[in-house]
Order: C-alpha cells, then structure tokens, then sequence
C-alpha cells in the first residue's frame, strides 16, 4: 500500500517533478520513498511497508532493467502467480506481491490485468518502446488520478501531488460541482477539478511521450447467465466464494485486524474469519456514538464476544469545526458525514493495526439498500392513471409535514410519488438526486452564467447509462450502475483516503472481483426478494450469527451525525454560508441557499441533506480553490 506518482514527457523543463509530487503523498507511504527518472519518464513511490519488508522497495525492476513498476495496492494471488511464471523461467529480484506483474507484462503484455486479483493502482514504464501501461483494479479500490499539460502527463495517487506540480490546475470544473449537489459524487472520469481526471475502474491506459493516453476498459461485470441450483446449494457457493477471497485478504507480513461495526457486513467477515481463517484472538475495532438509538456497539461487542476476538472500542469524538478541513484537505473533492467517522476510526485503529479488513461493497453486490425494492414499489404506484396522480395525489401529498427526518413516511410517500413520474435509468438516477438537489432546485440554486456553462450537461447520466447500457432485470441495472459509479466514487473513496491518511492499510474482500461477479448472475430473488434486502448473504450469516443482529433494521456508520452535531450544523451553516465564495464568485446564488437554512432551521422542512452538500462544496472552494490553508480554514469554522 502506498502513493505513487510520476510523468511522462519531456523532463527538461521539470527536473523537480518528484520533489514536487511525493511530499503531497507521505501520508500514504510513511515507511520508504523510491524514484526512477530517464529523459522520458519519472516515477514515484512512496511505501507503506506490508509485504516483503527487506527488498520490496519500489520502483521495482526486471533483471534487464527495462521494466519500472510502481504499484499502489496487494496482488492477493500473487503467490499462485509467481509459481507458474517461476516454472515458465522468470528469475524474480524481491518477495514483493507487485514483482509479478512485471513479469506478467513480459509474459503476456497488457493482457495480464486478466491474470491479477486484487487491489491495485499501477503504473509501469517500457524503457524500450517508451511507453507507459498504466491500470487501476477491477472495482476502483486504489485510486489513479492524471492530467495531461503542455505535452506532459502526470499522475499521482491523490489529486493534491498534481496540484503540487502544477498549481495551474486548481480551476473548478462546474461540471464536478453540479453531479456532486445533484448525487453526491464526481464520477469517473470527471474530477472537481477541470484538466484532472479519474482513471475509470477497470480500466487501463497507454501513454507514450508528446501523446494524449489511450484508454480501455480491460473488464466488466456480467450478470448472466444465471447461476443455478436449490437455497442450499446456492448458500454453500456463496461461503465458499467468500472463504477464498478473505483467505486472500490475509496475505500480510504484519499484523492485520477488522473493523466491526455490528451490521451485517463487518460482521459475517468478522465471524467467518474466526471459524475458518485466524481463530479467536484476532484485533477487531468499533466506535461507540454517544447516541443510544445510534449505536451499534453494543451489537459488535456481542459479535467478539460469540468468536473471542481481541476487540477494541473507542467512542466517537466529535468535533465538526475542528475536522471538517482535515477531511477536504485528504480527499480533494467535498464529500459527507460518512468521512468524519471514517476517519476517527482509521485514526483509532492504526493505534494498534497497519492492515485493516472491512465490508465495503456488501450492499452494492449482495443488494442493501432500501431503494432496490422501493423502485420496484414505485413502478407498480405509476399503474395508477398519471392524471390522477399528478392533479390529486400529488398536490395532497405537498400538504404533508415536510420537516421530520428524510426517512420519515411523508419523505417515503413523496420520493414513491416523485419516482412513479420517472422511467428506467432517470427512475433510477432520480431515487438518488431526490434527497439531494433534482434539476429544478439546480437551475434554482445556480447563477445565469453557471447555467449557461452547464447547457446541455446531465449530471445524472453517469447513472442512467450504465443502467441503461446493461440488458437485464432492473434490479441487476441498479446493482450494475451501483457497482461501476456510487461504490468507487464514494464509499470506497472515502474509505481509500480516511485510512491512508493515518497510514492504514484497509481491504475489502467484498470488492473482490471474482467474488462480485459470483454474486452478479445470483438470481434477482436470491438478493432483493419483496422487501427482504440481501437475501442469500443473510442466509449465509444465519450460520454465524444470533437472528437478534439479522433481524435489527440497517443504520449505517454516519446516521448519528446530525442529531450529535446537530447545534454544530447549525452554526456552520448560519456563519459559513451566508459568507459563500460561491455565491460572491458568481457561480451559485445566494438567495435560495438562505431560504433552505431558513427552511431547515424553523422545522418547516429537512434539508440536512442539501446543507451539508453545500457547506462542504464552500469549504472545499476556499481550501482548494481560493487558496485557505488548513489552518485558516479550522480558525474560519471556528469563528
């Protein structure tokens, strides 16, 4: 685990490209820093030691010396690999996991991403045609972030190296701001920044000097034909699968723990590795929130106390003010709540752990979120004659409290109304934009100009294409476009940047992609049946765990946060807003940002959702557009 960086191009004018690039990175690679540089390409590293602590030192080499690998991230089967290339002839140099895809390449060129199982971000220079391969894992789990200036292309693990480089680079792409009030994300390729952009999961690219990349995508999820056989049968396939990717996820030569929230990801991991793979006494992690209709440590003491782990608790600090401008500062572009607890608990973890084992990935393979049976619900609501429910239903549901909280009936009642208005992947897209800004209250919120910028820009077509693109049940589209924009481009770079900060290893077996796409042809049935979310995976765990934690209703990490920092919110957007830098630099307008907090602070209606997404694209603009450091930031938040 590690950053890495570099560019290609002419060095001439840029003999200081490293000194610039891996300061930005330390924080992922606090244990070793490696450099290549020749007249056409420069690459870096800095390393987070995991495997072969003695001679893994990157960049790695072929014995020739016409191969330069920098990888971000484990090959979990390098072990099999390295066997069959050894017995093909391959002399290796290191004990490293990433040392195989050097001679994967050699073996078998570019199609060697289909032999590799893992996580991983990498970079490869070709001294003798001059030519870097480039490719990011299968499910996005490391990141890989490039720009392309004045001939040169450069890359780097997080956003703030190219921004090192290249300080020219911090201009606002509005696109990025517009998809991100709309969803809460920037997908790939897009960045917040306009010339920086995402490599795409499973994708991979070649760049050769004074030339643009080419880029492909190098595999897909299927989700036929369908896997056959009884519950049972079915049940014992799913164990199996899940047994060989957390085995995998073990390949460590330091200690390696889990975090264990008490919901059924984390959980099922936790158990499973304890029957089968390290026996009792292995570290697990929670934090406690001072909320105890929040809580879910007590579920998670009750898991390490069934499978006699080494458990630790901590509870959760809270201190938004003080926070808030660390997290942006790490992940580059604004993101939510989910960051803040991310982060106190990768902090408390690598106390005692430099690899971490989680359950990214969980609801978006195995089917858990509410609005996989809701799109359904609203499909058989729009039955109901469209006249009848745009000019009665509709006009008497706008007569319901609006205030409560975003999952409260009168919230449930309009989101059915809203998306039985709505088809296919706009459905879809539209279930998610509902709780954040919808096209109207968009246009609303942005300026003459920013809309005149913006003509013509879907913000939600990262969701309907992918969704549409794939032939198959709508549930199976929904898990398929979940798979390919909302995991990579928020949980799992959320988690990727909380715990790199701290120098933490995190892995997800989950996001393992063999293991998703066993998961992708499970019938429709065994996933989401009526509203019994997770089916199989639930099956599964009734193996492990007591039905009290099965049958207790989802709540997630980051639920708490705005009954905890609920006085703090406040404050933040009644001082931080009315100051916007957005709305004095003519990009959105201030008036109906006034009228929401307005709106949220009397009760009269829930717009927690839509506040946060402003007060974090206003801090990430001052921070990383305007210039304020992190200091000046913390001590503006805190008045």
């Amino acid at each position: 685990m590690c950053g890495i960086a570099g560019v290609v191009g002419s060095l001439r004018g840029r003999p200081d490209a490293l000194d610039r690039l891996l300061p930005a990175l330390a924080h992922r690679g606090p244990d070793d820093e490696g450099r290549y540089a020749d007249d056409f390409a420069a690459l870096g590293q800095r390393r987070l030691s995991i495997i072969d602590l003695a001679t893994g030192h990157q960049p790695l080499r072929n014995a020739e010396g016409t191969l330069w690998l920098i990888a971000n991230g484990e090959i979990y089967n390098y072990r099999e690999l390295r066997e069959d290339l050894q017995n093909r002839g391959h002399r290796f140099l290191t004990n490293s996991d990433c040392e195989v895809i050097l001679h994967l390449y050699r073996e078998y060129g570019t199609q060697c991403l289909d032999r590799l199982r893992g996580m991983y971000a990498f970079a490869l220079w070709d001294t003798e045609k001059k030519q870097l391969f480039a490719a990011r894992d299968h499910l996005g789990q490391k990141p890989f972030f490039y720009s392309m200036q004045g001939g040169v292309f450069a890359f780097a693990s997080e956003i703030k190296a190219l921004l090192a480089l290249d300080p020219s680079l911090r201009k606002l792409n509005l696109q990025g701001l517009d998809q991100y009030l709309a969803l809460r994300i920037i997908a790939s390729p897009r960045s917040m920044f306009e010339g920086v952009h995402k490599l795409p999961p499973g994708h991979a690219l070649i760049v050769e000097p004074d030339r643009s990349p080419k880029i492909w995508r190098f595999w897909d999820l299927h989700y036929a034909p369908k896997l056959s056989g009884s519950e049972d049968e079915l049940t014992d396939a799913l164990e199996a699968e899940i047994l060989v990717a957390l085995r995998q996820h073990l390949a460590s030569d330091v200690p390696v723990g889990a975090f264990l929230s008490g919901g059924l990801d984390s959980s099922l991991i936790v158990a499973m590795l304890a029957r089968h793979c390290v026996g009792k006494g292995f570290p697990t992690f929670t934090l406690s929130v001072p909320h105890p209709s929040y809580d879910e440590a007590p579920f998670a003491r009750q898991v390490a106390e069934q499978f006699g782990t080494e458990h630790h608790e901590g509870t959760l600090k809270l201190n938004l003010a003080e926070s808030l401008p660390n997290l942006v500062w790490h992940l580059d572009e604004p993101s939510d709540a989910l960051a803040l607890c991310t982060w106190e608990l990768a902090q408390f973890t690598r106390q005692h752990v430099k690899v971490v084992i989680g359950g990214d990935g969980g609801d978006e393979i195995f089917g858990g979120y509410d609005r996989y049976y809701g799109y359904a619900y609203a499909g058989k609501y729009a039955r109901i004659p469209a006249a009848l429910r745009r000019h009665l239903i509709g006009p008497a549901l706008k007569l319901m409290p609006s205030g409560g909280w975003y999952k409260s009936r009168s919230h449930q009642m309009r989101w059915l109304h809203q998306m039985s208005l709505l088809e296919g992947g706009a459905r879809y897209s539209g279930s998610l934009s509902y709780f954040y800004f919808d096209t109207a209250s968009r246009l609303d919120l942005l300026t003459a100009g920013s809309r005149e910028t913006l003509q013509g820009f879907d913000p939600e077509a990262c969701i309907k294409d992918p969704f549409n693109r794939l032939q198959a049940a709508e549930l199976d589209r929904m898990l398929y476009a979940d798979a390919e924009v909302r995991l990579p481009d928020h949980p799992v770079m959320i988690t990727d940047r909380m715990t790199m900060a701290h120098g933490l290893e995190a892995r997800s077996p989950f996001m393992d992609h063999r293991l998703a796409e066993f998961a992708a042809r499970l019938p429709c049935d065994m996933k989401v049946r009526g509203k019994s979310l997770r089916y199989l995976q639930r099956r599964l765990a009734a193996r492990y765990l007591p039905e009290s934690l099965l049958s207790r209703p989802k709540q997630g990490f980051a639920s708490a946060m705005p009954y905890l920092l609920r006085n703090e919110y406040h404050r933040l957007y009644t001082t931080v807003l009315p100051r916007s830098q957005l709305v004095a630099d003519g990009i959105l307008r201030g008036e109906p940002m006034q009228r929401l907090v307005g709106e949220h602070l009397s009760g009269a209606a829930d717009h927690g959702n839509r506040l946060w997404l402003l007060l974090n694209a206003e801090v990430w603009y001052q921070m990383q557009i305007k210039g304020a450091s992190v200091d000046q930031m913390r001590a503006a938040l805190q008045g």
